[in-house]
């Protein structure tokens, strides 16, 4: 379970207006469904500056969430209104009920999101075990309590820009 989440959009809000932040809200949208898309990701809801998303395989959704970045990146290098996101992912079985998850999967994944900085991709332990990516790109943040549950979670920040683009060969 992948949930995004707009950095700053009650600010946002309170800068640009309803109509104009409304606007970004949709740019946001379109750039996180193309992702979703193209790695296999489903749209479950959206949370009103965030969306969440279901993927069959763990390493679908790693692949999506440095791709959303990555668009993102691209998105504002041109922009006169730049738009940052946070993005958590935990796997796991969610309780799914009239097309909605629900459960300790999706709290998590909620939590992880909370966790992240802006451009960046927090995962749970267990995404980084079952994901097929370079163990080298999963930063080990720590373990966390998280908001609500008793047990210290895993966390590690996925590096999803290119080696490249970071001035490393």
């Amino acid at each position: 379970v992948m949930f995004t989440d707009i950095v700053g959009s009650t600010e946002m809000t309170a800068r640009l207006g309803d109509a104009g932040a409304l606007e970004l809200v949709r740019v946001h949208n379109a750039l996180v469904r193309r992702g979703l898309a193209l790695h296999h990701g489903r749209e479950i809801k959206h949370t009103g500056d965030g969306i969440m998303a279901a993927f069959d395989k763990v390493a679908d959704s790693v692949r999506a969430a440095a791709d959303i970045q990555q668009r993102f990146a691209s998105y504002n290098a041109d922009a006169s209104e730049s738009l940052r996101v946070r993005i958590g992912i935990h796997a796991g079985e969610p309780v799914a009920d009239h097309n909605d998850l629900f459960g300790t999967t999706v709290q998590l994944a909620h939590r992880l999101c909370s966790e992240a900085e802006a451009d960046g991709v927090i995962v749970s332990g267990l995404v980084r075990e079952l994901s097929d990516e370079d163990q080298a790109r999963f930063v080990v943040l720590g373990e966390r309590r998280l908001k609500g549950f008793t047990e210290r979670t895993p966390v590690f920040r996925f590096e999803w820009r290119d080696k490249y683009e970071n001035g490393v060969i």
